[in-house]
């Protein structure tokens, strides 16, 4: 199964259309502050999206966090601003754990990063539309998953 994670598209949506297109995923994870782009998203992405509320989804009926069972891993995805990942990702890999989640998927930072330790991995794909990181690239994850295995590539446009 081929997962396009993404997030913190803030209305500036092209960079996901054309991602959607090149990557032709199975299903896609949103990790928040789409900003009311919701239906737009998910009407490109063309497989099921799976999208949670960031800091800036004012108004929205979107759930907050989302838990997924994808071929036997545990998944949790949050924006991850209610567990301050913008000071580092130790207590929101703390919260997974105590959830029993294998890996925990989160925005916010508008950094991409894979950080595996111990039990858990901390996944973020950064931003398409702002990224923060050095370089300042847009950037997104694509989640590979089989039975035994998940492997995770940070792309970057």
């Amino acid at each position: 199964m081929k997962i396009l994670i993404v997030s913190d598209t803030h209305r500036k949506n092209q960079n996901f259309f054309n991602v959607v297109r090149k990557q032709s995923p199975d299903m896609v994870i949103h990790c928040g502050d789409a900003e009311g782009c919701e239906d737009d998203l998910a009407q490109a992405a063309g497989c099921p999206l799976m999208i949670v509320l960031g800091n800036n989804d004012f108004f929205s009926c979107l759930p907050r966090e989302l838990e997924l069972e994808l071929e036997g891993h545990k998944v949790w995805v949050t924006h991850g601003h209610n567990y301050y990942v913008s000071m580092g990702n130790e207590n929101i890999k703390r919260e997974a754990a105590a959830k029993g989640m294998d890996i925990v998927v989160y925005g916010h930072t508008h950094r991409p990063i894979v950080d595996r330790d111990g039990d858990i991995t901390a996944v973020n794909p950064g931003s398409l539309s702002y990224p923060r990181q050095d370089g300042h690239k847009p950037s997104y994850v694509i989640m590979e998953v089989e039975k035994e295995k998940v492997h995770f590539t940070i792309e970057y446009i």
